[in-house]
């Protein structure tokens, strides 16, 4: 029997820091609720040691069959055998990703509030495409402010997923569901709650 597919899906972004007790909090994050993808971002840090932060989150999400993305590194995707990468405008081509990541891997790009960014990255072979950011966030500073019709906009005329980003949090995130959000992406609404699991509960009830 085949399981119906949410129509929008949740897509954990790790918060920079991964040390210490974040596999726990990671574990007990993806036992509370569906989650579709976990992306791994880290800054400033060597690809030796961003590879031995990587391995136990990785298993994790294998354990629990959600795909595990590298934020803006080829590289380091290469080395780990990681699901996908996701890249900034600044950090290469889908196309050359792809070349080096084979055909299987998931490949989305950030695409601010642009429409002409996603449809190159749509044309350059992404596997899906980024807007943000909706809200203001205290993950990643964005002078982009999209608004939920650019979401509807895509999602009516393309078939490429798209994700929203940016400030998400199950009080504010019903417009970008309604509007044909495939994914939301959210980061600080779950890792800086006191219980990242009731937090994964909360968006698990707004996706129904």
């Amino acid at each position: 029997m085949n399981v119906p597919i949410p129509p929008c899906q949740l897509y954990l972004i790790s918060p920079l820091d991964v040390s210490g007790a974040f596999p726990d909090r990671l574990e007990r994050a993806l036992r509370a609720g569906p989650v579709a993808a976990f992306q791994f971002r880290v800054k400033d840090v060597d690809q030796h040691d961003a590879a031995r932060l990587a391995g136990p989150l990785q298993e994790l999400c294998r354990a629990r069959d959600v795909a595990f993305i590298v934020n803006d590194s080829v590289a380091l995707a290469k080395r780990m055998g990681a699901d996908g990468v996701h890249l900034g405008q600044s950090d290469g081509s889908p196309k050359d990703a792809r070349a080096v990541l084979g055909r299987e891997a998931q490949i989305g790009v950030t695409c601010h509030a642009s429409r002409h960014l996603a449809m190159e990255a749509g044309e350059a072979g992404a596997d899906y495409v980024a807007f943000g950011a909706f809200f203001p966030s205290t993950t990643t500073e964005s002078e982009h402010r999209p608004e939920p019709a650019l979401i509807a906009w895509w999602s009516t005329l393309f078939e490429i997923p798209c994700v929203a980003i940016g400030g998400i949090t199950p009080d504010n995130c019903a417009p970008l569901v309604a509007a044909g959000a495939d994914f939301l992406a959210v980061s600080h609404a779950v890792w800086g709650a006191a219980d990242e699991a009731a937090a994964v509960r909360d968006f698990a009830l707004r996706l129904e």
